[in-house]
């Protein structure tokens, strides 16, 4: 049993998610100009499949569907977008979408850090002992 249950691992990945999305929505964006340049996107579908996976269940009756068990959280994948060209140069970044995908995940980044925040300020409470 953890301590903590699996909170605190659950956030850490959902920054680690928010940071590589960042990170490739960014390189996106400096690439805009860049011939034939394919935009860039990280694959959460195909990482919430592989853990979808790996759920564990009881199964209380034998007509329930069973579940496969596994171990480990899947990396995200970084693929690109091959099907899409936008500019004259063989270039798909669309700066709006990408503008709009970059505002969209600091929203997400920021609400993840303040739910984590708010974890450590009831574990600070807690170890204070309420005061």
């Amino acid at each position: 049993m953890a301590l903590f249950g699996n909170t605190f691992q659950i956030l850490d990945r959902s920054l680690d998610y928010a940071s590589v999305k960042n990170q490739t929505i960014s390189n996106n964006i400096a690439n805009v100009d860049t011939p034939n340049y394919k935009a860039k996107d990280v694959d959460f579908k195909s990482a919430l499949n592989k853990a979808q996976s790996s759920l564990e269940a009881v199964r209380t009756h034998e007509k329930h569907l069973p579940f496969q068990s596994g171990h480990g959280l899947p990396e995200f994948e970084v693929v690109s977008r091959q099907n899409t060209t936008y500019n004259h140069n063989g270039n798909n970044v669309d700066v709006d979408k990408e503008m709009t995908d970059l505002a969209k995940n600091q929203i997400y980044y920021q609400a993840i850090a303040d739910r984590l925040n708010g974890k450590f300020n009831s574990l600070k409470t807690v170890i204070r002992g309420g005061q």
